[in-house]
């Protein structure tokens, strides 16, 4: 009788089917000119980019909106944060829930808000779980309070799965709920919010405050709302959230051997390069979530298909921004043609669209999966066999 020392014995690990040894893995960096410049001194003057420069800056002016929108959206969210806070001082009678913290977050709060969407985002910590009665109740108490401050004031209250918002018919605010931490292990999917939503509210609050301590040049901001506004337009940038638009245009500008913020057309060229060269794709190293622990990486929330739409449309603005086709980019120029999906001529050089590399693989079949699962208990049962013998 074989030893028990070989693994299949009383004590000895169980195994079933050969072992399997995962390679380590390696994150890979995109080539990155600005990185490793001083190993590739220029032989030429760098190109004027002022036209350039000029139309990112007025892009990003009418994306800004007016200071009279602004103001209706301040106002709104004054008055509500004040309700808020009221409630989480003194609740009074209310005990529906209990209330541990408000925060403001979103675009409003980062300065990033574009125009035409006069809405601001402000999150509440609940200390109780967060129950879908409690949060109805928690919205009919804010605006009723808000009511009773302004009566000549029509305000809505929309419930929704996040939470509710609260319009006057011309801004509104998204009020997010979440709660406590220690409350998320005690969830109950039947009768509390979507723990995914909850996760998702709390990192707002992280994000605002990594956002404050980190974000004082306007060029990001700038590139940020630039950024989005290509998002709105070119399908293959869709898959990028907010918070991945965030730390691009961070890292694009200030992530640079000085450590000093780059010139706006240079930081505008480096998102596309970065992307076209493969910042977001497998293997790569991409942008550690600063709000995660640095473990991890932000572009593994998008899907392998997504992953590569997007390199290859990046790939393709690259091409056009080369050939001086930056007004359509920007949304300056309306092109006769889909840049994307049709062939077009910039400076007398053809320029077709990229296709795909990313193929889905064949769905299993049952038959199959039982098949497998059949190998592998005759294989289980062979392994044993020849141990007892």
């Amino acid at each position: 009788m074989r030893g028990r020392g070989r693994g299949m014995g009383r004590g000895g690990i169980l195994r079933r089917g050969p072992a399997k040894f995962s390679n380590p893995f390696v994150p890979r960096f995109p080539f990155d000119l600005i990185l490793c410049e001083s190993a590739f001194p220029r032989v030429t003057s760098a190109p004027d980019e002022t036209a350039l420069t000029e139309a990112l800056l007025k892009k990003s002016t009418d994306l800004t909106p007016a200071t009279q929108e602004q103001t209706a959206v301040l106002n709104l969210v004054t008055k509500l944060q004040a309700v808020v806070d009221a409630i989480v001082v003194t609740p009074g009678t209310f005990d529906a829930c209990q209330l541990a913290e408000v925060r403001q977050v979103g675009s409003f709060k980062k300065g990033t808000m574009m125009i035409g969407n006069p809405v601001a985002d402000m999150v509440i910590i609940l200390k109780t779980l967060p129950t879908r009665e409690s949060v109805e109740a928690l919205a009919t108490k804010v605006h009723e309070d808000l009511k009773a401050q302004e009566p000549d004031e029509v305000l809505t209250c929309a419930i929704s799965e996040y939470g509710f918002d609260i319009s006057n018919g011309e801004v509104t605010v998204r009020v997010l709920i979440t709660t406590i931490p220690p409350n998320l292990r005690k969830l109950n999917p039947e009768l509390h919010m979507d723990p995914k939503i909850l996760c998702r509210n709390l990192a707002a609050i992280r994000h605002i405050r990594w956002f404050e301590d980190n974000v004082h040049h306007s060029s990001v901001k700038v590139l940020i709302r630039v950024l989005r506004d290509m998002r709105s337009r070119f399908e293959g940038l869709s898959p990028l959230t907010p918070w991945m638009i965030d730390l691009l245009a961070h890292y694009s500008v200030m992530y640079n051997p000085s450590r000093q913020a780059l010139p706006i057309n240079v930081a505008f060229r480096r998102v596309l390069q970065l992307l076209a060269g493969g910042l977001f794709l497998p293997g790569s190293a991409g942008i550690p979530d600063p709000c995660e622990g640095g473990t991890v990486r932000v572009h593994t929330a998008l899907t392998l298909e997504q992953q590569d739409v997007l390199c290859l449309t990046c790939q393709t603005l690259m091409r056009l921004l080369q050939h001086g086709g930056y007004k359509v980019i920007l949304g300056l120029e309306i092109p006769k043609k889909d840049i994307l999906s049709e062939p077009t001529v910039w400076n007398n050089i053809n320029m077709a669209p990229l296709e795909m590399c990313y193929e889905k693989p064949p769905e299993k079949k049952e038959e199959d999966e039982c098949t497998e699962d059949m190998e592998a208990d005759n294989a289980y049962e062979e392994m044993e066999t020849t141990d007892q013998a």
